[in-house]
């Protein structure tokens, strides 16, 4: 049962736990509120009989303790919902995080960041709010229904039958609509995802939108996309609405079956005033609980859309592996590799090369070719479907992607940077890392000539993502960081591309400096980056056409020494 309810909602194994003591506190809860109407019916039945004074003081007594009881209970439910569910909520976003760690980075690739963020967020806020208010009180009141249930019929089968008639029938109108309640809770939710990503959409692409005169009629559209959200909204509620109105008026008709049964079996001298007295109490008290589940019912069954997208997080395969490193040297080696995105069609088809210790290995070809997949493969940010990727002799596939990216500087053509000091933002390529170690690889990444132009030098928030610097800086940046980080495999995927060509020449001729004794791999579109690379692979199509030394391609006619001739073309090209 712990591990269906941590499927069904989420859970760890601790709040599953935590969840089986709430839905009995809830149920205890409700069965002490039946206290007060079996002292009624005692108290009424002393006052018929003429014996209510000599049991004064024990009513008196029975009333004070019904109230601490209900009290008491009242305490254990709001402890075993609410404090519970909200230390689990802190569990599972931390869950989530750890798990976002180890989720292989193709997953990142299929979903959108406002799609994960919903998850973290929103999901979980939703989550929270149902098991600490519906989940509970949903299964509390189903188990007193019973406890309570099972006793009427004991006491008087035939006005048992009168209360307890409505509930099945009330209960399958609701279960009854959970299909259709799950796709109006999924249409819901597609209509906030797409409204969602509209607004993220928009602040980040304002520039370009401006720029192009074409901010009114991207509104226009985003509008739209949040009036559908509106208009789901209101057919989910109307939807839900239905079914549970339905579902709460057969509820109601249960007391009016009660009086009309009642009477008739007073009238045949089968029952007394009083018993149809305790069950018309019985059946107001059995149904308000009830009621309050078929609402909790339609909401549990409106959740399962956010359980399946946590689940998605929750219960995604991981990337793991030894965490011990077993290599010898640091050559990267690629044999008869496959590989493709979601199982499309293949974007690598059988990849054989070598990238040894002390060369600068140089990926080029015409683009969508695979050479940043080929680079990203070699860090293990996604997992190959056929062939093998060693470094040093030693199983990427097999080894885990922490341990095995400490093996890695890497330089993206798309720099991330944290809205941070400039300082801090560099200190990623090493968090150990002195002050002074810092600014010496910011120096030799040639970040000096901007830092001290601006008045709070190192210290300088650069906002999100470096939005208060320009391309070629925020580039160094993240030079420095790998300058910094100084491991022995160096990937540089179009480090210098954002770089004008003095800055170009200069860090160059740093990173002539940092690359000595490493495996390098570098990704470039300009072919004087690469023109002193000990080795140049061309891939176009997906495999490896060209392979050798730059002198050697150039005699070939091929591909390279094609690109080389149309750079040196449009070098001479003028306005």
């Amino acid at each position: 049962m712990i591990e269906r309810l941590e499927r069904a909602f989420a859970l760890s194994e601790k709040g599953a736990k935590d969840s089986v003591k709430a839905f009995i506190a809830c149920a205890m809860h409700n069965l002490t509120l039946f206290i007060p109407v079996s002292i009624l019916y005692l108290l009424i039945s002393d006052l018929l009989a003429g014996t209510l004074s000599a049991r004064g003081m024990l009513y008196a007594s029975a009333c004070v303790i019904s109230i601490l009881l209900i009290m008491l209970s009242y305490m254990w439910v709001y402890r075993s919902t609410y404090f519970s569910t909200y230390k689990e909520s802190g569990i599972r976003r931390i869950s989530i995080a750890e798990k976002l760690r180890k989720i292989p980075l193709s997953y990142f690739g299929k979903k959108d960041l406002a799609d994960i963020t919903s998850t973290i967020m929103t999901d979980a806020s939703t989550l929270e709010t149902g098991l600490s208010h519906w989940v509970p009180e949903l299964i509390g009141s189903m188990i007193s229904t019973t406890i309570a249930a099972i006793s009427i019929l004991f006491f008087d089968w035939r006005l048992g039958l009168a209360v307890l008639w409505p509930l099945p029938i009330a209960l399958s109108i609701v279960i009854f609509s959970r299909s259709i309640q799950q796709k109006l809770s999924k249409k819901s939710m597609s209509a906030k995802m797409d409204a969602v990503d509209g607004i993220q959409e928009y602040i980040e692409t304002i520039r370009d939108l401006k720029s192009c005169n074409a901010e009114q009629i991207y509104l226009d559209s985003l509008f739209r996309k949040i009036d559908k959200v509106e208009k789901r909204a209101i057919i989910s509620e109307a939807g839900t609405a239905v079914f549970v109105v339905s579902a709460s008026f057969v509820l109601k008709i249960g007391i009016g079956t009660v009086a009309l049964i009642g009477s008739i079996l007073l009238a045949s001298g089968k029952i007394n005033v009083l018993t149809l007295f305790l069950y018309l109490l019985i059946a107001s008290r059995i149904y308000d609980p009830l009621q309050s589940a078929l609402q909790n019912l339609a909401a549990v069954i409106s959740l399962k859309t956010n359980v399946e997208r946590m689940n998605g997080i929750l219960f995604h395969p991981l990337q793991e592996g030894r965490k011990k490193l077993t290599n010898d040297g640091y050559d990267i080696r690629f044999e008869d590799v496959h590989f493709s995105y979601g199982g499309n069609e293949e974007v690598l088809s059988g990849v054989s090369f070598s990238a040894k210790q002390g060369e600068v290995t140089a990926l080029v070809g015409p683009s969508g070719g695979g050479k940043t997949t080929v680079s990203r493969l070699a860090a293990r940010f996604w997992d190959i479907q056929k062939g093998n990727i060693t470094v040093g002799g030693m199983d990427i596939g097999e080894t885990d992607p922490e341990s095995l990216l400490s093996l890695y500087s890497i330089v993206f053509q798309d720099v991330t940077l944290f809205d941070n000091t400039i300082i801090e933002n560099i200190r990623i390529g090493r968090r150990s890392a002195s002050d002074e170690e810092v600014i010496e690889a910011a120096k030799m990444a040639q970040c000096l000539p901007f830092v001290e132009k601006l008045e709070d030098g190192w210290n300088t928030m650069i906002g999100e993502n470096g939005c208060e610097l320009s391309g070629g800086e925020r580039q160094r940046i993240s030079i420095a960081r790998a300058f910094l980080k100084d491991a022995p495999i160096i990937l540089l995927d179009e480090a210098t591309a954002s770089l004008d060509a003095e800055n170009e020449t200069e860090i160059q001729k740093a990173l002539s400096g940092l690359i000595r004794n490493k495996t390098v791999l570098v990704i470039a579109h300009r072919m004087r980056t690469v023109e002193n690379a000990d080795k140049i692979i061309v891939l176009s199509g997906g495999r490896v056409c060209e392979e050798g030394k730059p002198a050697e391609l150039m005699t070939k006619n091929g591909i390279f020494s094609h690109m080389v001739a149309l750079q040196k073309e449009s070098s001479e090209w003028k306005l």
